[in-house]
């Protein structure tokens, strides 16, 4: 499949050097931040969105079956945001087992507010999830936070079955959201 990939409205590429400015115009949000990770904290500089472009990268050639990446519309060129599909750690983990090693792998979306309510996160995340089964896996969950409804939809456009309130990931409560791979 390559590094790059497009759906009907959507580039779907490594995010690049380039991007740092937009990485940080997203993640410095609270707006954004305040739905993200165990304790949820923005970018504090150009800097730590560099780093955090140079990790997302590793994680693209490290196993081509995950990565984080830059969601562009096709039409404009603007990244509107980031789609995930990576290994989940458990509560207590640092890091994610792969699903050989009985893991879980997330999909995810983070997205611009100048992007929000345009289908994007849905669009992209589709094709994250047909991504992932297309590269063998059985299933995938997506996780969020019990108050983000605008997320919780997009779990739900996805046809994504509601697990319901769990602590299992990433050590805080949340709605979990899983897809089985088509028999």
């Amino acid at each position: 499949m390559g590094d790059r990939y497009e759906t009907e409205r959507l580039r779907i590429r490594p995010w690049a050097l380039d991007d740092v400015p937009r990485l940080y115009d997203i993640y410095s949000r609270w707006e954004v931040a305040r739905w993200l990770g165990s304790v949820p904290e923005p970018l504090d500089s150009l800097d730590a969105a560099t780093a955090v472009v140079a990790r997302w990268r590793d994680r693209i050639t490290a196993d081509g079956r995950f990565g984080v990446w830059a969601v562009q519309v096709k039409e404009t060129g603007l990244v509107a945001g980031t789609v995930l599909l990576v290994p989940i750690p458990l509560t207590g983990e640092e890091t994610g087992r792969l699903p050989e090693d009985g893991g879980d792998i997330e999909v995810g979306w983070h997205f611009h507010p100048d992007s929000w309510g345009n289908g994007y996160a849905t669009e992209a995340a589709r094709w994250a999830v047909a991504k992932g089964f297309d590269d063998g896996l059985d299933e995938v969950v997506a996780v969020v936070r019990p108050d983000n409804a605008p997320s919780i939809a997009v779990a739900r456009r996805l046809g994504m079955e509601p697990l319901g309130l769990t602590d299992r990931w990433y050590g805080v409560e949340l709605e979990g959201f899983r897809s089985r791979r088509p028999a």
